[in-house]
């Protein structure tokens, strides 16, 4: 694990970044009171260190037909699977997320569904098969809020 100093400058950009991918860097730099192309620089520092990956644009679910959100802890038959099961599981569009986790399921997603007839059927037809002993499904029926981790630097040094 290596250490990685940053200082208030880095912790300033990351939030800005942040807050809005889209955001100029010619405007950090005037917030920041420095050149833009400090800014590029430190930028592309922070994208070198893998701190920054990448920028996203987010998609309202619901807007495009997706009216069913769940998460699901997976329980498989052979845990020694799992390599072939998390590469299967990236072969569904519908599930966006992986995790391996600690506690009683072997894996944990969350997936997309146009309505929960479709979630029935992406269980049905693209989770059993995959050697599921069973699952265990919980529907949202709201995302309340999200937000990314805090930016906030105690000791000017982020462990990578």
């Amino acid at each position: 694990m290596g250490y990685h100093q940053l200082d208030e400058l880095d912790e300033k950009i990351l939030q800005m970044v942040i807050a809005n991918a889209r955001i100029p860097f010619l405007e950090v730099a005037r917030v920041c009171n420095v050149s833009g192309a400090a800014i590029h620089q430190r930028v592309q520092k922070l994208i070198n260190l893998g701190i920054l990956k990448g920028s996203e644009f987010t998609v309202d679910h619901s807007k495009v037909g997706y009216e069913t959100v769940a998460y699901m802890g997976l329980y498989l038959k052979n845990p020694e699977q799992f390599g072939e099961v998390v590469a299967a599981l990236k072969d569904i569009p519908e599930v966006v997320e992986c995790h391996y986790t600690t506690g009683q399921y072997d894996l944990f997603i969350k997936l997309f569904a146009k309505n929960n007839e479709h979630l029935l059927d992406i269980i049905h037809t693209k989770l059993q098969p995959l050697g599921l002993a069973r699952t265990e499904t919980i529907i949202s029926f709201q995302e309340v809020f999200r937000r990314p981790v805090p930016i906030f630097f105690d000791f000017c040094e982020t462990h990578l």
